[in-house]
């Protein structure tokens, strides 16, 4: 489990300091389309002759930023709204249990159509598209974990002892909930990388020219065939990154990996 910290440092220290050693990522080279990874251009370069490489720092910051994002505002509405859920013990509820089952069967696509069409294709509508379904697993998760939680024999102890339900909630079950739910946003982020990255290669999410490793992939696959790093580099840094998500929160959750 070290060598997580150091990984993840070194992967920010690389976004941070690689823009100023790569070119700039719209600036293109005409005299260079197209053209297969060398000295110059490390990954190639795409159709308008842009730096792969630089374009992949950037649509770093774009898609991981915005997947961390999209992860903590689900997280934590949906982690309030299991608390609620789980600690009611009338229909209030239920209903917030059967709320989040009804929007998770939903897909996020159909979400995303509908924020294009109201606020144009961009971050903002992918941003709604996102949290719109993304807390409901959050939500379902925290709902078990404090149902069981509040059952323990230490909570009738302390509400006994005079401690009121809501800091119950916000001190002992929260923190002892908390190991768990990482795990969780850690498998979450996975699939939220997919998402934003899926979104952005359908045209609902971030627009071209503004690097983003799904709308790379989206504005190279024309050229699959001619230059395979434009599609195949932003594709494989996707599929990596959400791997090692998924280890990670396996490994925090207790399931190896």
């Amino acid at each position: 489990m070290r060598r997580w910290p150091v990984a993840c440092a070194a992967a920010v220290g690389a976004i941070v300091v690689l823009p100023f050693l790569l070119p700039h990522p719209d600036v293109p080279d005409f005299a260079a389309i197209l053209a297969p990874p060398s000295a110059a251009h490390p990954l190639g370069t795409d159709q308008l002759g842009r730096d792969v490489a630089a374009r992949m720092v950037a649509g770093a910051r774009l898609t991981l930023g915005l997947s961390v994002a999209a992860v903590l505002l689900t997280g934590l509405f949906g982690v309030a709204v299991g608390l609620v859920a789980g600690a009611s013990k009338g229909p209030f509820g239920a209903v917030l249990v059967r709320t989040a089952d009804l929007l998770a069967a939903l897909p996020t696509v159909l979400f995303g159509l509908l924020a294009a069409v109201v606020l144009g294709p961009g971050v903002p509508a992918l941003l709604v598209a996102v949290c719109a379904v993304g807390w409901t697993p959050f939500a379902r998760q925290t709902h078990l974990l404090t149902v069981r939680e509040t059952g323990r024999e230490y909570v009738e102890g302390v509400v006994a002892l005079g401690a009121t339900r809501a800091r119950v909630l916000a001190v002992h079950v929260s923190r002892n909930i908390a190991p768990p739910l990482v795990a969780h946003a850690c498998l979450r982020f996975a699939s939220t990388l997919l998402t934003v990255s899926g979104l952005s290669f359908l045209g609902l999410g971030v627009q071209p020219p503004t690097a983003e490793w799904g709308a790379m992939v989206a504005e190279g696959r024309e050229y699959l065939f001619a230059a395979p790093h434009v599609v195949l580099v932003p594709s494989v840094a996707v599929v990596l990154t959400a791997a090692a998500a998924t280890v990670l929160g396996r490994r925090l959750s207790g399931g190896g990996g």
